[in-house]
């Protein structure tokens, strides 16, 4: 599958089309589509059992699908995962780092097997955390676990990294520490970003760009400026109600909240206070709409972020 031009003429780092994976009776992935930019950091966002864990190891090439095309810096990760590994990092959900081996025994192994990696770089970022390179991985808290695999990570000249709910469990200064690290040491315009969480509130001021996933289907994506434009949520008084139709309605102690779609928000004004909103609400609007289903777009649908 050739790389795809996005519309701002950058190459797409990942695409993905009509991914298809069933375990059993239970369908993982039911057509799902995703398309990363050079350049953007995307987020996968879903709830638990949504596909997201499916879907990355699909483009990582360790799980085989059932049907579908990927393709990742042009290449096929199953047929050519190796060459795709020099150039992407992927941290996953559980530690899997080796936990018998000592931190500096482990640089050295990562040195020797990855052409890319920066030992000494991967050591000056460890030095400012708590992990000491004479202790072996099994006596790392988990949040020191994250440090070593980020500072691995971040000393590897990566084009894409791929994270997979990668702060699960930690407390929220090394989830802060954590996403810091990535936006302020390896993001830039000629590198991209893959993260799938459920704690969307605490990354959404990091995205540029969004996939919801529901039941193994990409339900919207586009990018989070669109969001902006395309959504509002208006606060209405007990009784008040906005005119048109609401994709989705939620009581309040005090009133009650709509969120609509492309509404004139000077309309929506007169019915109360108008915003925009936040991912986890936009989510459940579109995924546990009460007041009708919400159709998907032809390019929802495509899974074309921007």
């Amino acid at each position: 599958m050739v790389g795809m031009v996005d519309m701002a003429g950058k190459t797409s780092v990942i695409e993905a089309r009509e991914l298809k994976k069933t375990f059993g009776n239970t369908k993982a992935l039911d057509g799902f589509n995703l398309v990363v930019p050079r350049g953007k950091i995307v987020g996968l966002i879903g709830p638990n059992g949504s596909g997201k864990t499916t879907a990355l190891k699909s483009i990582l090439g360790f799980c085989p699908l059932d049907a579908g095309q990927v393709s990742v810096l042009g290449l096929d990760p199953w047929r050519q995962r190796a060459r795709i590994m020099q150039r992407v990092a992927y941290i996953a959900d559980t530690g899997i780092l080796p936990k018998w081996m000592r931190v500096t025994d482990l640089l050295d192994y990562v040195a020797r097997v990855h052409p890319c990696f920066d030992r000494d770089r991967a050591v000056a970022r460890l030095a400012g955390t708590d992990v000491q390179l004479s202790k072996r991985v099994r006596a790392l808290s988990k949040g020191m676990h994250v440090q070593l695999h980020l500072a691995i990570v971040l000393a590897i000249e990566a084009e894409v990294l791929i994270l997979d709910e990668p702060t699960l469990g930690l407390d929220i200064i090394h989830r802060q520490q954590f996403y810091d690290g990535i936006l302020n040491e390896f993001f830039n315009p000629d590198r991209s970003v893959l993260v799938t969480t459920h704690q969307v509130r605490e990354i959404e001021d990091l995205l540029t760009d969004i996939v919801f996933i529901h039941r193994g289907v990409s339900r919207l994506a586009c990018a989070m400026t669109e969001v902006a434009a395309r959504f509002q949520k208006v606060r209405c008084a007990e009784g008040v109600r906005p005119p048109g139709q609401a994709l989705y309605e939620h009581r309040l102690p005090a009133g009650v909240e709509y969120i609509f779609e492309n509404a004139d928000p000077g309309l929506l004004a007169g019915a109360g206070e108008v915003l925009v909103p936040n991912l986890a609400e936009l989510f459940v609007a579109l995924t546990q709409a009460t007041v009708r289903e919400v159709p998907v777009r032809a390019n929802d649908q495509a899974g074309t972020p921007g």
